[in-house]
């Protein structure tokens, strides 16, 4: 059943509120109804499937425009929420530290001041369009889920994780060079607008920021990038990358070696057998600090579900955190799988591959109207984790919400049964 607006929980209309001034007031009231209608919607999140959430809606035309025309800054909404994000956190990040500093050893000399990691993850997800000849940007990307080429758009998303909680950041849409030169746009790879990413962005005061990305993304650029910003980076690595190894037989002691021809001369005492930190699974670990050709110098780190599995099946990656331990490692590594966890989310809960738009001003702002959604929720999860004092997924936030805005219905249904409100004038509101 459609949800009025004034039936809107009171914590989604103080969320909703902090970005008010950013939007005229029939603005708003599209931007209300979109919020609301991803809170509500089970089926395909199209317009026409989130109007039809909302009680007495506006217009599905007047919806569309202000997606593709109404001039409002998608830029401005998302440094909205970021800011809020950061100052929500601070005090969190201090009280982190002054726990570290309690607990930390006295020893002789200046100890350093402790600092919060904060994880900056990178990367980017493929929304399935089969039928959408006339929309803005599409081209052929590789989906994952398919494992295949097809007609699409490519989200190119970043990720703030800190102590625990999650923030997104501006969702980009990646042209190709030759669907930029037929829609006069100028063109951008997805190494181009990770490395904006990362010299734009603006972590919370007191930490240290940590980059993590997957092989696509291990340029050299995006480790100058970090390392001018005083960021760590972990990326994945492919096995034809070529490692600086120890040769006493070559004139300098040294010569390169690819991965896959390492990882071939190691034996079973090469590795060490431990945790991986998310399901606690055993896994076989070989660590070597050295330089990868066309990067700097790093930790690499190989990794074996078994020791009898084909070395096909090994998994490598690259870090400049040259101070940490192989569990610290393992966990870096581990922690990039929160933005596949974001992409699966935010297609399930928010909608983001069902809309149906044709420009691509549209697209990315229903891009980040999804994201806002996401920022909502995450906000709800972690107030009801508190509450209920166990974990909970974005899914059972969304469904409590819902469930509140049920309840809201039915007290305004019999408040108005109460005023003498004629049944038909009701159900003509509800059914419309």
């Amino acid at each position: 059943m459609p949800v009025p607006i004034v039936c809107l929980d009171d914590e989604v209309r103080h969320f909703a509120e902090r970005f008010g001034g950013l939007f005229t007031k029939p603005q708003y009231q599209y931007f209300v109804t979109v919020l609301l209608g991803l809170m509500e919607c089970e089926g395909r999140r199209t317009l026409s499937g989130l109007v039809r959430e909302v009680a007495d809606h506006p217009s599905l035309w007047g919806l569309s425009r202000f997606l593709s025309e109404a001039p409002w800054s998608q830029e401005a909404l998302v440094a909205t929420w970021l800011k809020h994000f950061r100052e929500e956190m601070q005090p969190q990040v201090e009280a982190e530290r002054h726990h570290q500093r309690q607990q930390r050893l006295n020893r002789r000399g200046r100890p350093k001041e402790p600092l919060v990691t904060g994880y900056l993850i990178g990367d980017d997800s493929t929304m399935s369009k089969p039928k959408g000849r006339k929309m803005e940007g599409l081209g052929k990307h590789h989906s994952t889920t398919e494992n295949k080429r097809i007609v699409g758009h490519s989200l190119v998303q970043g990720l703030y994780v800190l102590l625990e909680r999650r923030c997104p950041l501006a969702p980009q849409l990646y042209r190709q060079e030759a669907v930029c030169a037929s829609e006069g746009e100028a063109f951008h790879s997805k190494i181009d607008l990770m490395e904006t990413l990362i010299r734009s962005f603006e972590p919370v005061a007191g930490t240290v920021t940590h980059m993590l990305l997957d092989s696509w993304y291990c340029a050299k650029c995006l480790w100058r990038a970090a390392r001018e910003r005083g960021f760590l980076i972990t990326t994945g690595l492919k096995s034809n990358r070529w490692l600086r190894v120890t040769d006493e037989t070559a004139q300098q002691g040294w010569r390169w070696q690819q991965v896959s021809d390492y990882v071939a001369g190691l034996t079973a005492q090469d590795y060490v057998q431990m945790p991986w930190p998310r399901g606690g699974k055993l896994v076989y670990v070989h660590v070597l600090t050295t330089s990868v050709r066309k990067l700097y110098r790093c930790q690499v780190v190989i990794v074996r579900q078994s020791l009898d599995a084909p070395l096909t099946q090994a998994r490598f990656w690259a870090s400049s955190d040259l101070q940490a331990d192989p569990q610290t490692l393992l966990a870096h590594i581990a922690a990039r799988w929160d933005i596949e966890v974001l992409f699966a989310d935010g297609k399930e809960e928010g909608g983001l591959d069902h809309y149906q738009l044709m420009s691509a001003t549209a697209i990315v702002r229903f891009w980040t109207l999804g994201m806002l959604a996401y920022v909502f929720l995450e906000e709800e999860q972690h107030r009801l984790q508190q509450q209920w004092q166990r974990p909970v997924s974005i899914g059972e936030a969304r469904h409590e919400i819902q469930r509140r805005h049920r309840r809201l219905l039915l007290l305004w249904l019999f408040a108005q049964f109460q005023s003498g409100v004629q049944l038909d004038s009701l159900f003509n509101l509800l059914a419309a």
